[in-house]
């Protein structure tokens, strides 16, 4: 059952620190749950930190035509994460990158809560999007409890 989903990130968004975190309903639907600063890995050759304004692209997704960096090939416009589960242990999530508005790829990633990692290997970006998004589902959670 998932009880926790977002919007979509930028495929090529590497998030790096929590820039803006809080229990609103706006920040909860940002994609990566919060809104991060990063780098942007388009061209893994020479990655770059997104100004101010690049930066709601990047946390937003779907940028292709509307960011200079944007790839102009056949990959994903954005990725979107769902918790499908969380035992107190493991924190489930789902994950599918998007291609125009449609499924272009799809996976699920185990947290470890002890380890604080994640139990199996996926792309850099990719692993940093969920970590991001986990680390923002956990304080919410945590948020939560203490109120």
């Amino acid at each position: 059952m998932c009880y926790y989903t977002s919007d979509v990130a930028c495929p090529y968004f590497l998030p790096a620190e929590l820039r803006v975190h809080g229990l609103d309903r706006l920040s909860a639907m940002l994609p990566l749950g919060d809104s991060w600063t990063g780098v942007c890995t388009a061209d893994p050759s020479q990655p770059w930190p997104p100004g101010e304004n690049a930066l709601r692209a990047c946390n937003l997704g779907y940028a292709r035509g509307a960011c200079s960096r944007f790839p102009d090939d056949q990959g994903p416009d954005a990725v979107r994460f769902a918790i499908r589960g969380d035992d107190g242990r493991c924190v489930s999530i789902s994950w599918v990158a998007e291609r125009d508005h449609h499924p272009f790829a799809h996976g699920s990633l185990e947290y470890s809560l002890a380890g604080q990692c994640f139990r199996e290997s996926s792309p850099r970006v990719l692993a940093g999007q969920a970590r991001a998004y986990v680390e923002s589902y956990l304080l919410r959670k945590s948020e939560a409890f203490s109120r």
